[in-house]
């Protein structure tokens, strides 16, 4: 029987050959098991079904694996832990970095190392994520600081009694001229003296190390890692004290190498701005916000104490060539930026004088109260393709542009071969571009051919994302060198008339819709119109097109939010003939079988998935016009039951009909009422047949809402309310876990960003734990609190790894909230805010001061203000009626996205006094602000001591006396390992 080859001869012993342990303490539930498997064959080559596995033992209260291979001399590798089913299956994998192992010189042969590890969880790896690596934790003392490439193995002599151990902890937030000791309880680590203990040595990533040689009769050691400064400041870490004992049985390990996880401090804590790239006004713009005027609020938000700017999405979405297409979460496509946000200026350095005169006569023309969607594409465009004529030689033959077509080509000549047919044909309705209709490589060739025709078009698309890619680019340069993040948006779907659907239409289900179910948003759900996803099909390639996808935005932002993160578990699916969003399913779900209902006593498939019409529901609903409905839409089937027509048995149908009616405008009602109430009537079911699969069926959302319900017989509403609340409410749940665990890594992984997701609405069991798995940062947002038995979410009670807002661009701002509802105001002001007086009637500064402080003093990771909250602070940003700062209305599928700013980003940094208000509340809030200094490189800020807060929270409490301050909270989670040091 052969063995398998490790590289050893078995039995000579004169082979250098070490064996290494591996031990983690984890706790697994029953019929799990952990197993390490790496980059080498002995442990896999990461093939998890050939890893070893671990054996589990406990010690004291503690449930510890281990696990040992024998190795050569000089051996090296990577690995992970892996939580697996009694089949190897994986059930969870460590996040984070990969574990390194290299030998170090001096192990004699035939000694044992033993690498005590700690699990890695999804926040373990956010430092190394962008956002913290590249902008926060930017070390401008790394150059002047020793790397060592590891500390050599001391050769320890077989005989001896002593062990040499490993120190070794990682530390991203680390002020300048300030070192890491490791202090315990034996003379060799200080006994508890920082002047005396273990000085570690900076080893590159974050990674410190120390290593000392200890007696056996030393053990156990109890230890703590501590940060010691110049000035003499020490800061020992949070938490127990950690302990390295040694089996007294046991004499062959020499070597122990101890991987303590992140030091234990304070949870890093930030603050930030939120704003769409529309809405920003300068003195620059052309009636829209504009890439290079994120570097004017980049210089704000250093200036208030932010150190993050949230914007919407920025992709192309002019499917339409009309006001529709402000709506930003419907891309023309995932890769190319918007030429909205094109500066026309910043084209050439060499613009004429009449170009220059025409810019600026558009500037006036467009400086209105609102975006003119329309009206500024049409300047932009006609200013840039003027300019271009007068440079393309110059531009498309520079080695600038021929670095970035060669970069960008496989999406930037779609992209320009699209919106050549878009123009031509007048629609991107692909159906009506002939032979172009569907793509293929050889026809994009030609279409894009320099012997084309319509070659010079072909340039005009590139040469204006060129530009846009220079302008975003410099501003992102930017705001990292200032220390500000810039953190994108990743909507969820793309337009059903995209590129991507062009080019790619096996990846979607073209003959769905994309929605939500009814919410706080919208009690009728919501129909977005995008097609779902195939999943199925996505995997095939790894999620290729999400991965390019995601690596094209890392161009530009170090953190992004994921729009809807629900979709990446579950989706909400719609036929593609709904205009609502209120009958759908979930994709995907297991559906009720015919068999199973049929167990229960359901039979009657037809009346319950066929809209259930009377002639009473007619007369309640239509009154006197009931007939005219009657023999318009529907056909009698059976003495006063009625089914719709073939022609209006749809939403759409209906819609259309209604629209072509002529008797319809002599009825009194109103032609949205008429059709609403139809509506109403194709909804009236209690199952949903899939059309896929005559023999499944969906419950209804809210299905004892309906008519059809309500006439069952009592045994037929119990079976179908319990079966309606498995279904969204239990029999998903692991499908969904698993679902998310499939894709949710694939888009991680693809990109180095911290990640952030939209989980607002209805959120099963299983989501909150997979994103605190995958290190994933939620949202929490007062006013649609996750508990079902709070009216209003309590900031102090926000878990860290959240970002908490008082609002976000899909509800009302804080000023049109106060104003809206009297009771509710009341309540708040009552419970929240602790008073018993009357409420203000607008949201004046202090109650915006009390809300917005709230936030930021927070356990959140990050505190996140839309401008419009933030300028509340202030009375005279407030004479603005409320109610147009909204930005978007979910109610309305076809909102106009025009809102602008009423103050330019120019007058906000000279308001001296609105930047102190601010930044004031975001340092005594125990958060980071960045340093101001532009010249210098972002360091790392630490939050003051705990007396600090304590002094500077009592000079809070003055400020705003009419406000009653809210319990005190010191804004810090008591569990360390959920933390980004």
């Amino acid at each position: 029987m052969a063995m398998v080859n490790l590289g050893l001869i078995s039995g000579n012993k004169s082979v250098n050959s070490v064996k290494i342990s591996f031990r983690l303490p984890y706790l697994t539930q029953w019929g799990q098991s952990l197993l390490v498997c790496g980059s080498v064959p002995v442990l896999g080559s990461w093939n998890v079904k050939k890893g070893v596995l671990l054996t589990p033992f406990h010690e004291g209260t503690e449930l510890v694996w281990s696990g040992s291979i024998t190795v050569p001399k000089g051996f090296e590798c990577e690995y992970t832990y892996y939580v697996v089913d009694d089949k190897k299956n994986i059930v969870r994998w460590e996040m984070g970095k990969k574990h390194e192992l290299r030998l170090p010189e001096g192990v004699q042969s035939g000694q044992e190392i033993e690498f005590r590890d700690l699990w890695q969880t999804g926040s373990d790896a956010l430092p190394f994520r962008s956002a913290f690596r590249d902008v926060i934790f930017r070390q401008s003392w790394d150059s002047s600081i020793t790397t060592t490439a590891g500390v050599n193995c001391i050769n320890l002599e077989p005989e001896a009694e002593s062990i040499l151990v490993q120190f070794k902890v990682f530390c991203p937030n680390i002020e300048k001229d300030t070192s890491i000791y490791v202090i315990g309880s034996n003379t060799k680590l200080g006994q508890w003296k920082v002047e005396n203990g273990l000085k570690l040595s900076y080893a590159g990533e974050y990674v410190w190390l120390a290593e000392s040689v200890i007696q056996r009769s030393d053990f156990p050691i109890r230890y703590r890692y501590c940060k010691y400064g110049r000035s003499g400041n020490a800061s020992i870490e949070n938490g127990p004290n950690r302990e390295v004992s040694i089996n007294a049985s046991r004499r062959e390990a020499k070597y122990i190498y101890l991987s303590d996880g992140m030091i234990r401090e304070t949870p890093w804590r930030g603050a930030g701005v939120a704003i769409p790239m529309f809405s920003i006004r300068s003195e620059s713009d052309l009636g829209v916000g504009e890439f290079l005027d994120l570097k004017l609020l980049v210089d704000w938000a250093v200036a208030s104490g932010f150190h993050l700017v949230q914007l919407l999405p920025i992709n192309d979405t002019s499917v339409h060539q009309m006001w529709w297409d402000s709506y930003p979460y419907s891309s023309l496509s995932v890769f190319a930026l918007h030429p909205l946000y094109l500066r026309v200026q910043a084209l050439s350095k060499n613009i004429p004088e009449e170009i220059k005169q025409e810019i600026e006569s558009a500037k006036q023309q467009l400086d209105g109260k609102d975006v003119d969607y329309e009206a500024t594409m049409a300047t932009k465009l006609s200013i840039a393709k003027k300019v271009f004529n007068q440079e393309k030689d110059l531009i498309l033959n520079s080695s600038s542009f021929q670095e970035f077509f060669s970069e960008n080509e496989g999406w930037l000549k779609p992209y320009a071969a699209f919106c050549f047919l878009r123009d031509f044909f007048e629609t991107s309705e692909r159906s009506q571009w002939g032979r172009f209709a569907h793509y293929s490589e050889d026809k994009l060739e030609k279409l894009v051919s320099k012997e084309s025709l319509h070659y010079e078009i072909i340039c005009f698309h590139y040469y204006v994302q060129y530009h846009l890619h220079l302008q975003l680019s410099e501003a992102s340069d930017y705001a990292r060198k200032k220390g500000v993040i810039l953190k994108g948006d990743l909507p969820i779907g793309v337009d059903r008339n995209s590129v991507d659907t062009w080019v790619y239409p096996n990846l979607f289900r073209m003959n769905t819709s994309t929605g939500a179910p009814p919410d706080y948003f919208d009690k009728n759900g919501q129909n977005w119109g995008f097609p779902t996803y195939n999943w199925e099909e996505m995997s095939k390639d790894n999620y290729a097109w999400w991965r390019a996808r995601l690596t094209q935005m890392g161009k530009y932002f170090t953190a992004y939010r994921i729009d809807h993160i629900l979709g990446f578990f579950r989706i909400w699916e719609l036929p593609d003939h709904a205009m609502t969003g209120l009958v759908g399913k979930f994709r995907p779900s297991i559906p009720l079988s015919q068999e199973e209902l049929e167990r229960e006593g359901i039979w009657d498939f037809n009346r319950l998935s066929r809209p259930y019409i009377r002639q009473e529901i007619l007369q309640e609903k239509f009154g006197s016009a009931w007939t005219f409905v009657a023999t318009t839409f529907l056909n009698e089937y059976e003495k006063n039951c009625y089914e719709f027509k073939e022609d209006s048995n749809t939403e759409r149908k209906v819609a259309s009909k209604l629209k072509t009616s002529t008797e319809s405008s002599l009825l009194l009602d109103s032609e949205d009422k008429i059709r609403r109430s139809l509506f109403d009537l194709l909804q009236n079911i209690v199952l949903i047949q899939d059309p896929e699969n005559p023999k499944h069926f969906y419950p209804r959302f809210n299905l004892e809402d309906t008519s059809s319900f309500q006439a069952l017989d009592d045994h037929s509403k119990n079976v179908l309310k319990r079966l309606y609340f498995d279904y969204y409410f239990h029999r998903q749940e692991n499908l969904w876990r698993q679902n998310a665990l499939k894709t949710l890594p694939a888009l991680l992984n693809s990109s180095e960003m911290l990640a952030c997701g939209e989980d607002l609405g209805l959120i099963p069991n299983c989501v909150h734990p997979v994103m605190q798995e995958l290190g994933l940062v939620g949202l929490r947002i007062q006013r649609m609190p996750n508990e079902s038995d709070l009216e209003f979410g309590i900031p102090s009670q926000y878990s860290y790894m959240t970002v908490c807002a008082p609002s976000c661009h899909d509800c009302s701002t804080l000023r049109a909230w106060w104003e809206e509802d009297e009771e509710r105001r009341q309540r708040f002001f009552k419970n929240v805010m602790e008073s018993d007086e009357l409420p203000p009637d607008q949201c004046v500064p202090e109650v915006a001061h009390f809300i917005i402080r709230q936030h930021i003093e927070s356990p959140s990771m990050w505190a996140i203000f839309p401008l419009q909250d933030l300028l509340a602070l202030k009375e005279e940003y407030t004479a603005r009626p409320a109610i147009e700062e909204t930005i978007n209305d979910p109610t309305n599928p076809k909102h106009y996205w025009r809102y602008r700013a009423h103050v330019t980003l120019e007058s906000l940094n000279k308001d001296n006094e609105l930047k102190t208000i601010i930044k004031d509340l975001v340092r005594w809030g125990g958060r980071s602000i960045p340093p101001e200094d532009s010249q210098v490189e972002a360091s790392p800020i630490s939050t003051s001591s705990s007396a600090d807060a304590v002094s500077e929270k009592q000079q809070f409490a003055g400020i705003s006396e009419k406000i009653s301050h809210p319990s005190e909270s010191n804004g810090v989670p008591s569990k360390g390992p959920l933390a980004v040091r």
